[in-house]
Formats: C-alpha cells, sequence, structure tokens
C-alpha cells in the first residue's frame, strides 16, 4: 500500500521531491500532497511579468544560468536566455510540474501546525478559504525554503520621514520615492552582501534611465539623485559572464557558473572548500577570485578594494553586471559601517558615527529570517534538529548535508539551507526517496552515515568567526558526495571543448550529468530526450564561447558604462575635411531600451522586451592639425544597444531634432573569431586592426571587430579592437575610413579608462 507523504512548499525544493518521490521510486510506493500558502507554485518564482506581489521581482535575473538552474531531466528551450528572468524560472516549474505530475498540489493551504504521533506518523493542519482541517500522513518533507520573512532590523522604525522598504519589495524607482514626504537627494541601500549589491545596482539602473531616457520623465529631476551604499565589508563582484581564459589577450567568455563548476580546474575526489575557512585557503581563494577578475577592485573604487588584511579574511561575492560601474562613476557611492539610527532624513552609521543627511528613501537589503519557515513544527521536533533562531544562516542542524535526523526517520528536508542549487535539491530528493523506500540500507550507505559529521559541523560553524558566506555552498563536492552515497555515476561531458590554458578540456557540472539509475527502468522516453538536450545544450554553449566569439559582445557592452577619455586622430585627404585631433570624454549613459528607429529584427517582438541601451555622449575639441589655431568644440551623440536574443551590438545615429533618440541603424558591430583576423588586418589600413601578425609571429591583441555602413555614396568601413583585462574592458579602439564623391579620411581613436 502507497505510503502518503505531505510536503510543505511547492517551490522548486517541494516540486523535485514530489517528482522523485513519485516518479524514480518504484511503483505505487507514495502518495503525494503538497500544500502551498500562496495561490501558485514557484516559491519565490512568479510565473508571469505582472506577478509583482512575491518576494523577488519577476523581471530579476537569475544569477545562475539555466545550465544549473535546472533539474537533471527538464531542459531549458533553446531560445530561453543564458540567464532566465525570474518569470521564466516560475514558467519551468510550471513544465516540470506538468510534464512529472501527480501530486495533489493544494494551492492557497497554509500548514499551520504538524504534529509527530506516537507511530511516527505525522498530524497535519492546515488553514484555507475552506477553514481548517487536519490529516494525517506517513511521512512529512518540509520544502519551505529558506526565505521565511524579510529581516528587518530592531534599530530601523518601520515607519519615518522618509520611505523604508525591504528590498524584496522593491519594484521601481517611481514607487520608493513617491511616498517620500521630504525632498532628499540620497537613497541610502542598507546591506552589502548579494542582495544589498543586487538592489544598488538595479536602483541606479532605474535611476540612470530616468535621468537619460527621451520623453517626460517619471520622476521630477531624476538627475539630482544619487545612491549611498552602506556595507559592512567589501565583496568580490562578479559580471554574470567569465572568462575561463582571464589571462588571454582576447578572453572568450561563457555563463559565470561554467567556468565555476568546471571539474576539470579540481583535483579529484574533491574536499569540501566551504565551511571554516583558514587564512591560508582565504589567501588561495581571493587570489581566484582576483585572476578571474583582473583588478582587487581598486581602480573602481577605494571603498571597493579588497587588499592588506581584508586577503587573510574569508570572501565574500556577489553578482551583477553594472554596479562596480556605477560605483566608479558616482552614481553609488560605497560607506563602511552599519546603519545603527535614523532620525528625520539623517542616517548614523556605526562605529564611525558617519553621517549621511538629506536622505530620500531607505532600502533594506538585509536579508531574510528562514525561522518563520518552520513555524508549524512542534517544539521538541524544534530541539532535535537544533533550531536557532540567532543563527539565521545555519538555523537547523541535520543529518547528511541537511536532508535528516536518525531520531526523526519519518522526517526529511529538501532546499532547506542557504542558497541551494537546484542539482542539490534534486540529490536531497533522492536521497530521501531511497532512505523512505529502502527499510534495510545497504552496509555502503550505512557507512556513510556513520561517518557523516554534518550536524556537528553545523554547530561549530555557529560560532566559527571565519565560516564562509555560504556554509554549503560547494556544489560541486555536495553532488559528489550525494551521487557517492547512492551510487549514481557522474555522465561524461557529450564531446570535448577546446583546450584551456592547463592544458585541459572543460568538464562543466549539470545536474543532467548524474542521471538516477534507480529510475531508468521507467523513465519516460521524453525524460531521456531532456536530459541528453540538457547536455548537448551545455557543451555547445561552451564551445561557442571559447571558439566562435559567443557573447564577447554582451562582455564588451555591459564593460562600456561609464566615461571614457577620447583621443582621436582624423586623417583627410580633401582639403574640405581638415585633419586633425580630437581630445575630450565619451559616456555611455545606461538606460532601459528605447523602441525608437527598432525594425522587428533588432528585439522590438523579443519575449525578453528591449533590454538596456547607453545613450552615447561624446564631447571635446578638435584642433585642426595644419592650422592650430582653428580649434573648436565638437560633440556627437548615438545610441548604442545589445541584443541578447542575437548576441549583437549595434550603434543607432541620434536624431537630429532629439538627440536623446535614435533614428536609425549606423552598423552592426560583427567580432571576429581567430580565423578571420589574419584577414582582417590585410585589408585594414586604420590602425585599429592593422598587424594582427608581424613577421609570422602572432602579435597579442584583444577581440577584433568591424562593420560597415553605405550613407547615401559615402561608404564607412569601420573597425574595432576591445583589449580586455580579465573581465573588464581597459582600453578600445575604434578606426574607420570613409570614402565617396566629396570624402576620402580616416579616424582612428583610442578610448581609456
Amino acid at each position: 500500500m502507497a505510503k502518503s507523504v505531505c510536503i510543505v512548499g511547492a517551490g522548486p525544493s517541494g516540486l523535485v521531491a514530489a517528482k522523485t518521490l513519485l516518479h524514480d521510486a518504484p511503483t505505487n510506493s507514495f502518495k503525494v500532497t503538497i500544500f502551498e500558502a500562496q495561490p501558485r507554485i514557484g516559491g519565490l518564482w512568479p510565473a508571469s511579468k505582472d506577478d509583482s506581489d512575491g518576494l523577488v521581482h519577476p523581471l530579476m535575473v537569475t544569477n545562475q544560468s539555466k545550465h544549473t538552474v535546472q533539474f537533471s531531466d527538464l531542459a531549458w528551450q533553446d531560445s530561453d536566455p543564458e540567464f532566465p528572468r525570474a518569470w521564466q524560472v516560475g514558467q519551468y516549474l510550471e513544465r516540470y510540474l506538468a510534464e512529472y505530475g501527480g501530486a495533489d498540489v493544494r494551492l492557497g493551504h497554509k500548514v499551520v501546525k504538524a504534529e509527530l504521533q506516537d507511530r511516527g506518523t505525522w498530524k497535519v493542519q492546515t488553514e484555507s478559504s475552506r477553514g481548517s482541517e487536519t490529516e494525517l500522513f506517513d511521512y512529512l518533507l518540509v520544502a519551505t525554503g529558506f526565505f521565511g520573512k524579510p529581516t528587518w532590523p530592531e534599530n530601523v522604525p518601520q515607519e519615518a520621514d522618509v520611505p523604508i522598504i525591504h528590498s524584496s519589495k522593491y519594484r521601481d524607482i517611481k514607487g520608493l520615492l513617491g511616498t517620500s514626504k521630504r525632498r532628499g537627494s540620497k537613497i541610502l541601500i542598507v546591506g552589502g552582501q548579494m542582495s544589498g549589491i543586487e538592489t544598488a545596482a538595479t536602483v541606479a539602473t532605474h535611476l540612470s534611465s530616468a535621468t537619460h531616457s527621451p520623453g517626460d520623465k517619471i520622476i521630477e529631476e531624476p538627475e539630482k539623485y544619487s545612491i549611498h551604499h552602506v556595507i559592512h565589508r567589501q565583496s568580490w563582484v562578479f559580471p554574470l559572464f567569465t572568462s575561463p581564459k582571464p589571462a588571454a589577450s582576447a578572453p572568450p567568455f561563457l555563463p559565470c557558473d561554467l567556468p565555476s563548476y568546471n571539474l576539470s580546474n579540481r583535483p579529484q575526489p574533491l574536499t569540501n572548500s566551504q565551511g571554516h575557512i583558514s587564512v591560508d585557503s582565504a589567501r588561495v581563494m581571493n587570489s581566484i577570485y582576483q585572476s578571474v577578475l583582473g583588478t582587487n577592485q581598486s581602480d573602481f573604487s577605494a571603498e571597493a578594494k579588497v587588499d592588506g588584511d581584508l586577503v587573510d579574511d574569508q570572501p565574500f561575492v556577489a553578482m551583477s553586471s553594472y554596479y562596480m560601474d556605477f560605483v566608479r562613476s558616482g552614481l553609488i557611492k560605497i560607506s563602511r559601517g552599519k546603519l545603527s539610527s535614523i532620525s528625520g532624513n539623517v542616517a548614523t552609521l556605526s562605529p564611525t558615527n558617519e553621517q549621511i543627511s538629506d536622505i530620500a528613501a531607505i532600502v533594506l537589503a538585509t536579508g531574510f529570517d528562514p525561522s518563520p519557515s518552520l513555524s508549524f513544527l512542534s517544539q521538541p521536533v524544534l530541539e532535535a534538529i537544533s533550531h536557532s533562531p540567532s543563527h539565521p544562516s545555519l538555523p537547523i542542524a541535520l543529518a547528511f548535508h541537511g536532508t535528516h535526523l536518525a531520531s526523526l526517520p519519518t522526517l526529511g528536508f529538501v532546499g532547506l539551507y542557504r542558497s541551494p542549487y537546484w542539482g542539490v535539491m534534486e540529490m536531497q530528493a533522492r536521497f530521501i526517496t531511497h532512505l523512505w523506500t529502502n527499510p534495510s540500507l545497504s552496509a555502503e550507505l550505512q557507512q556513510v552515515l556513520a561517518d557523516d559529521d554534518s550536524i556537528a559541523r553545523t554547530l561549530a560553524l555557529r560560532a566559527d568567526p571565519r565560516t564562509s558566506q555560504f556554509p554549503m555552498g560547494d556544489y560541486a563536492f555536495l553532488m559528489q558526495e550525494f551521487a557517492r552515497a547512492l551510487d549514481i555515476p557522474i555522465a561524461p561531458p557529450v564531446g570535448d571543448t577546446p583546450l584551456l590554458a592547463n592544458g585541459k578540456a572543460m568538464d562543466i557540472l549539470t545536474p543532467a550529468r548524474y542521471a538516477y539509475p534507480a529510475a531508468a527502468a521507467q523513465q519516460s522516453k521524453k525524460a531521456r530526450e531532456e536530459l541528453a538536450k540538457s547536455l548537448r545544450a551545455t557543451h555547445d554553449t561552451a564551445v561557442a564561447g571559447l571558439s566562435r566569439a559567443r557573447f564577447v559582445a554582451g562582455a564588451v557592452f555591459r564593460s562600456l558604462l561609464g566615461e571614457w577619455r577620447l583621443e582621436r586622430d582624423l586623417s583627410s585627404r580633401l582639403p574640405s575635411h581638415p585633419s586633425g585631433r580630437f581630445v575630450g570624454t565619451a559616456r555611455f549613459l545606461l538606460r532601459e531600451g528605447t523602441l525608437d528607429g527598432r525594425p522587428h529584427s533588432h528585439g522590438a517582438k523579443s519575449a525578453l522586451g528591449l533590454g538596456l541601451e547607453y545613450l552615447y555622449i561624446e564631447d571635446g575639441t578638435f584642433t585642426a592639425r595644419d592650422s592650430p589655431g582653428l580649434s573648436f568644440r565638437a560633440t556627437r551623440r548615438y545610441v548604442w544597444r545589445y541584443d541578447e536574443e542575437g548576441d549583437r551590438l549595434s550603434v543607432w545615429f541620434a536624431r537630429t531634432d532629439d538627440a536623446t533618440r535614435a533614428d536609425y541603424l549606423f552598423h552592426e558591430v560583427e567580432f571576429l573569431v581567430p580565423a578571420d583576423e589574419e584577414a582582417m588586418a590585410a585589408a585594414d589600413g586604420t590602425g585599429a586592426a592593422a598587424d594582427a601578425k608581424i613577421v609570422g609571429k602572432e602579435k597579442k591583441r584583444g577581440w577584433l571587430a568591424r562593420a560597415s555602413h553605405l550613407c547615401i555614396e559615402d561608404l564607412y568601413d569601420v573597425n574595432y579592437e576591445f583589449n580586455f583585462q580579465a573581465v573588464n574592458l581597459r582600453e578600445w579602439k575604434l578606426g574607420y575610413s570613409v570614402k565617396g564623391p566629396k570624402k576620402d579620411y580616416t579616424i582612428s581613436g583610442v578610448y581609456r579608462r
């Protein structure tokens, strides 16, 4: 007779637990009921662009790619972006439930009490629109997630003279500032870890867009505002795309998790790199992070710099495409300390007593308290799992990597740790399913459980000042340990990638590498196809990034933000266009994408919307070469756009009647794969891409690109060279030749920070 299972929570962990119990265990082993307090499945993840009531903005971009944010037997669609939006994750989960159904999913049912009975069963009480109901289950599986309740510091009032919200409720700049009673100019972001940096960058993007977009302003005088970010300590800030070859002159780019989870970079078998971080380990990790980023971040801001004694401390990381360049631009200003008090529109920080005045609004990026997610458990059960509300990063202590407690064999947990990986959730679900379907464990698994020190380790880390940012953050190690316990072999990569600097091909870990052998006999043809599709997609992505210049356009676009020093030489062969030199600045001003000038082929019909774009403004002085007395101010404007779906960078002329709007396409930038570089060098005459090879020996150059544009009778041949230092542009060159009935000149410009 099938055993009844109550799963609390219909987010990713609850759904994968239900799927595993129903589809990977022997047929008719379990009857599963999922209770979800919300009126939809998905947990944090909304399934609609318009669903703004949850804890996650529906347009938020994941900080791991779709190769990691997935389960083993459901691939993403080829058309889905490398980094899905939150609403797309919600739709993925809806597809997952539709494909692997069978559970009784009860939405709008909040579990308010779960009591352990004498025979190990669970009496579960729920509340819904139908009132209070009680049922008895053989097993209880907790999948409520880590985001129980937004953390609101005790010293911060719920209401004040300025608006104060938690970062989980931030949606747009107008909504934040619209209720302000004061006319301050500073937006205070409190919290320096993942959510703080992401929130500061999001607010900065919205503020920049409000300032530089055409048409009516969505708020009054957006240019007067600045963002003040209060952090306790520095974090390494990684863009979403990094390079597996950061030292290369033309580094290839991949979604950040692919190089991070490249098993060929780590000695086997894996040892846990997280938890307690020794000084030696901290130095190694900080050194690796600096090499990946190509900087200790001092070139962005002294307040963001990681050096000195900080190198001995356990590193903290965050993900953001634009945060560091907004810091460099001055729109985001970093202050070290903790918010100690708010009086009127003045915030005081400790321990320095620094005061930040003229505040317009405050956003608390102070994380979440997981304890409310466990409030339905009885006090004896909470004591058994060592529940500690005062340790929000490690609220409970469970055996074998957060899955169970031997003394409570009918209770299981999936995904209840800080920042759970989808692959680990799936492994936890498999582990619980194995325990509940095999009353007599193998001698090997019994030994694994006997050797497990997860509980003691968790309790020790609570008092350890050198605990890592994510105590269960070694994804590859956790996958290895679950695979060993369950005797799941790792599948080989579906093919080789181009070799990296270590002489090895990439060996990228994804959930699809660990197909569940126990389910093979009953696995559907569709599931096998999905698994193969997922493996192939990861391989193809890696090959495209390593050998076909994919993602370089996006890396260039991201790194353009802010101000550049520009020096440009013009050499004319006709007296009507004097030769000379331009010296000035070029600013790339980020804003929401606009529809101006776009045909459908340039993202006008994209499911992702119009994305982001730059208003490009250059301003400086042109001095004639042969007549130094001839000198005048020169300015020009363009709009630069990146099409994420097509991985295309394009430049558009600005309208003459409204220089903030795009008029028509100037050119698309074509990045050259290595085989094309020699041909380009032979054809180029501007200096931007010449001399790619010197006397048979390759000269190290950055990424080369080209474009062309026919303007009535004038042909513009455009050549670029983008020089990266790891993930960031340090210098780039733009040269073009113009030939027509009345034009014959070349331009060569260099942009430097």
